[in-house]
């Protein structure tokens, strides 16, 4: 094997991958490279001996589902969310894994935030999907809401919580205009507040009021306005880019049994952000 590691995606843009990974492994004293590998969707097939080749790979959009056709055997994480994005090659066989779950619970563990309580989740998309699923597993009493298009979004995904993952969940959805009550932790996985529109917030201050701690899965800007928001109340607020180190974390584990301290893992996430913070000025 070559030591040798990769993000697969199409396009691949700006990325923080290689800097999380590249961090990662110099902690552990490993002489590995990790890079970009940019293949259009009708080019994946053809690399399927590339990948062998690799001791492991990442993947993003669009080739988290595509991928499975390339690979020996799935994680129950993968199988969970029939998506793969991270894949370790185990004595030449190729193991798919679902490390983006992983990301959010590690996050979610080291800020001691309580998802298994009352939790409110802005949006139901792909990323709000994993995370509405992983709070119900965590016996999480879980409402999601949406904005007018999204509502059979939503009620498809209520349905799927009830009849596949968690018959006795306790699982609502509410209209954005209609939130009401207090929860102990809300969860934004709609783009609202994303870089270049910074100064947007999902939810008004009236719900910022009536919840305990924040977590925003965006990561670019570092702080958004909502994290500031309860930040200023005094709240735990967590951003992204924890969660994007913690997935590579998880990689990590997988690939090569590695272990990380909190403190390891924090100068990562610090050296990320002050990286965005900058490229972004």
């Amino acid at each position: 094997m070559n030591n040798k590691y990769t993000l697969i995606g199409h396009p691949l843009g700006h990325s923080m991958s290689p800097m999380i990974h590249d961090g990662l492994f110099k902690i552990k004293g490993k002489n590995a490279t990790y890079d970009l590998t940019d293949i259009a969707p009708e080019n994946l097939k053809d690399n399927k001996d590339f990948l062998r080749s690799l001791s492991g790979f990442n993947i993003t959009i669009p080739h988290k589902v595509a991928v499975i056709d390339l690979i020996d055997e799935m994680s129950e994480s993968a199988k969970r969310y029939n998506s793969v994005n991270c894949v370790a090659n185990t004595n030449g066989k190729l193991i798919g894994y679902n490390t983006d779950c992983d990301g959010f619970l590690l996050s979610v563990k080291a800020n001691n935030m309580p998802i298994d309580k009352n939790v409110l989740l802005i949006g139901c998309g792909g990323v709000g999907r994993m995370m509405a699923i992983e709070t119900v597993l965590h016996n999480g009493n879980l409402t999601i809401a949406y904005i007018p298009e999204a509502l059979e979004m939503a009620e498809n995904l209520r349905k799927e919580i009830l009849q596949n993952v968690s018959p006795d969940a306790c699982v609502n959805t509410v209209p954005m205009d209609k939130i009401s009550g207090s929860f102990d932790m809300l969860i934004n996985s709609s783009p609202v507040g994303m870089y270049p529109k910074s100064d947007n917030c999902p939810i008004s201050d009236e719900i910022i009021n009536n919840c305990g701690c924040a977590f925003d899965a965006i990561y670019n800007p570092v702080e958004t306005l909502l994290v500031k928001k309860f930040r200023e109340q005094g709240k735990i607020a967590v951003g992204g880019t924890a969660m994007l180190v913690y997935q590579a974390v998880k990689a990590h584990e997988i690939w090569n049994n590695d272990f990380y301290t909190n403190d390891e893992v924090n100068s990562i996430i610090k050296e990320v952000e002050n990286k965005i913070i900058s490229d972004f000025k």
